[in-house]
C-alpha cells in the first residue's frame, strides 16, 4: 500500500487551498524580545517577532530565567515520572499554591499544557457527572471540544457570547441534567471577550457549573494578572477557572484551579493527568517566579496596553483594516488565504517582521488574517516601522483599506 501517496495528495491539496503551514527556523535571543535569529539557507538574520503568546516577554525576564536555570542545577532536568509514579517535587506543591491565590481559589492541579488542561477536566467531568450536559460556547478552543467530545456527555453549543441564547438552553434541559457552561474569558482569534459577567448570572440562574478558559488573559488583565475574571471581580462566582503558564507567564504548561474537592476529583480521575509525566520542577520554579512577579508589578501591562493602542491608532489613520476589539489581540483582516500567506513571506523577507498567517482551520475560511500581539517591549519605532510596511504592500497589493 503506497501509504506515503496518500499523505501526499492530502499535503498537496492543503497547499493549493493555500493552508498549508510553513514554520521560520527562529532562535530567540535571550534579554531581547522580541528580536529573534532567522535561519535560512544557511544564513541568519534578526527579525522583529510579531504574533508571540509570551505577552508581557516574561519568557526572557532575568529573574525567571534565574529561577529555571538554577532549579535545573539544584534538581536536574526532568521531573522523573508521572506525579502519581515519583514526579511529585516540591516546586509543583509551590507552583500550585501559587496559582491558588491568582484566582482566590482552595486549589489548582497542573498539566502538561494548556491544551491537556481543558481536554482533562472537561473529559473528565463530562463523563463521571451524573446526566452530564456541556454547554459549549460556539467558538471555544479545539482543546476544550475535544474534551468535550471524549467525555460522551451530551452537548449543546449555544451562540458566541450570546447569554440569552445560553438561558434558553439551559431552560430547555431536564431538571436532573447536571448542566456545565464552557466558555472562554478572551477568545484568541477575533480578540474579544466575554461577558462573564452576564454568563455567570443565567448559569446561576439555572443551577449550573462554570468553566472559564482564562489562557489568553491571566497575566495580563486584573489587578494581580488573574485574568478578566479578576478585573470584574468575578472569580469567587465561577466554579473552575483554567489556564495557561506558557503565555503571559512565558514558560509552559497549564492549570486548573478550583475548590479542593474539585482539584482533588480531577487529580484522581483525569486520564491526562494520571499517565503524564510531570513538568520538570526548573519550569515550575520559573512558572512561580514568573507569576509572583505579575502579581506584583503592573509596569509590563500598562506598556503593553500602551503599545496596542498606539499600533491601532496607527492602522486606523492609514485605513489598514482590523478588528476592534477590547483585547491585546489585533487581527489585520485580509480574507483570502493566498494573499495571507504573500503578505507574511513579504513582510519577513522584504521588511524583517515575522507574522504567522492565520488560515482555516484556525478560522473559517474566508476569515483569514495577520494576528499582530504588541508588547511591552516592542518599542515606538517597531511599531512605525510595521505600519510603514503594510502601508507599502496594501498598495502593492491592491488590497482593500478600511472605511470610516
Amino acid at each position: 500500500m503506497p501509504f506515503d501517496r496518500l499523505f501526499e495528495s492530502q499535503l498537496e491539496n492543503l497547499k493549493a487551498e493555500g493552508n498549508y503551514r510553513y514554520f521560520a527556523d527562529l532562535t530567540r535571543k535571550c534579554g531581547q524580545h522580541p528580536r529573534a535569529l532567522n535561519h535560512q539557507d544557511g544564513e541568519s538574520r534578526e527579525i522583529t517577532v510579531w504574533c508571540s503568546n509570551d505577552y508581557l516577554g516574561m519568557g526572557q525576564h532575568p529573574d525567571v530565567v534565574e529561577a529555571m536555570a538554577q532549579t535545573a542545577r539544584e534538581c536536574g532536568t526532568g521531573a522523573g515520572g508521572t506525579r502519581n509514579i515519583s514526579g511529585t517535587n516540591h516546586h509543583h506543591l509551590e507552583l500550585e499554591a501559587e496559582l491558588a491565590d491568582l484566582h482566590g481559589k482552595e486549589g489548582a492541579l497542573l498539566f502538561t499544557s494548556g491544551y491537556v488542561s481543558n481536554w482533562a477536566a472537561l473529559s473528565t467531568l463530562g463523563s463521571r457527572l451524573p446526566n452530564a450536559v456541556i454547554l459549549s460556547d460556539s467558538l471555544n478552543h479545539a482543546s476544550m471540544i475535544e474534551g468535550i467530545r471524549h467525555s460522551r456527555a451530551q452537548k449543546v453549543i449555544w451562540k458566541h457570547n450570546d447569554p440569552e441564547d445560553l438561558d434558553r438552553k439551559l431552560a430547555a434541559l431536564p431538571a436532573n441534567a447536571t448542566k456545565i457552561v464552557a466558555f472562554e474569558s478572551v477568545y484568541s482569534m477575533d480578540g474579544d471577550i466575554a461577558p462573564i459577567r452576564e454568563i455567570v448570572e443565567v448559569a446561576e440562574k439555572h443551577g449550573a457549573m462554570t468553566y472559564l478558559d482564562e489562557v489568553h488573559a491571566v497575566g495580563m488583565y486584573g489587578p494581580r494578572g488573574g485574568g478578566v475574571a479578576e478585573q470584574e471581580g468575578l472569580m469567587d462566582r465561577i466554579t473552575l477557572i483554567e489556564g495557561t503558564l506558557g503565555k503571559a507567564f512565558g514558560v509552559m504548561g497549564g492549570y486548573i484551579t478550583g475548590s479542593a474537592a474539585l482539584c482533588d476529583f480531577i487529580r484522581s480521575f483525569a486520564s491526562g493527568f494520571i499517565f503524564t509525566t510531570a513538568l520538570p520542577p526548573a519550569v515550575a520554579a520559573a512558572a512561580t517566579t514568573s507569576i509572583r512577579h505579575l502579581k506584583e508589578s503592573g509596569e509590563e501591562r500598562a506598556m503593553q496596553r500602551r503599545q496596542v493602542d498606539r499600533l491601532r491608532n496607527q492602522l486606523d489613520a492609514k485605513g489598514i483594516p482590523h478588528m476592534d476589539n477590547p483585547s491585546h489581540i489585533i487581527p489585520v483582516m485580509i480574507k483570502d488565504p493566498v494573499k495571507c500567506r504573500m503578505l507574511s513571506d513579504y513582510l519577513m523577507d522584504q521588511f524583517g517582521i515575522y507574522v504567522q498567517p492565520i488560515n482555516y482551520p484556525t478560522v473559517p475560511k474566508g476569515t483569514e488574517r495577520l494576528r499582530f500581539t504588541p508588547g511591552p517591549r516592542h518599542t515606538d519605532a517597531d511599531i512605525d516601522h510595521l505600519v510603514a510596511a503594510l502601508e507599502v504592500l496594501w498598495k502593492q497589493c491592491a488590497i482593500a483599506r478600511a472605511t470610516a
